[in-house]
């Protein structure tokens, strides 16, 4: 994938800093320190890259190049079934790298943030619980109550 076709996907929110990390196999630091390198600077204000650098913008550099070890750049999704969640893996056998990119591996969020003000015995129970499964636990509290109300 060339550095501006990357970098057009990140401003158009196409594609995360997290995807591109996990399809180079890499970490999220990792991805933004070689865009710094490249003379990239994020614009908050504007939510784009801006470029800083002194010599020509790298637009056609290919961004796998970047990397020491060489990137698989053939990749076919695989589904795979884990407590009723699906989780994308890819293998090489597939063309091209934009099936990675057209073939999303995260699912819109089912779930949308709300806040509660809770008494302090219950909120005792709900912080015993790991931080991983809270809203887990509370969702599944939730839905046993409203199905014995005839609810859901």
């Amino acid at each position: 994938m060339l550095v501006g076709e990357m970098l057009n996907m990140i401003i158009n929110k196409e594609i995360t800093i997290n995807e591109l990390a996990t399809m180079y196999s890499v970490t999220d630091q990792t991805i933004q320190r070689k865009i710094k390198k490249l003379g990239y600077e994020w614009d908050k204000k504007k939510s784009t890259y801006k470029y800083i650098g002194k010599s020509h913008q790298p637009l056609d550099t290919d961004f796998s190049t970047l990397f020491r070890k060489k990137q698989p750049s053939n990749y076919k999704r695989i589904q795979i079934k884990n407590k009723d969640k699906k989780k994308a893996s890819y293998s090489k056998d597939t063309s091209d790298i934009l099936d990675v990119l057209l073939v999303r591996t995260k699912s819109p969020p089912k779930r949308v943030y709300q806040g509660f003000y809770l008494d302090k015995d219950v909120l005792s129970i709900i912080n015993s619980v790991p931080k991983n499964y809270k809203s887990e636990l509370v969702n599944e509290a939730l839905r046993k109550v409203f199905k014995e109300k005839g609810l859901l």
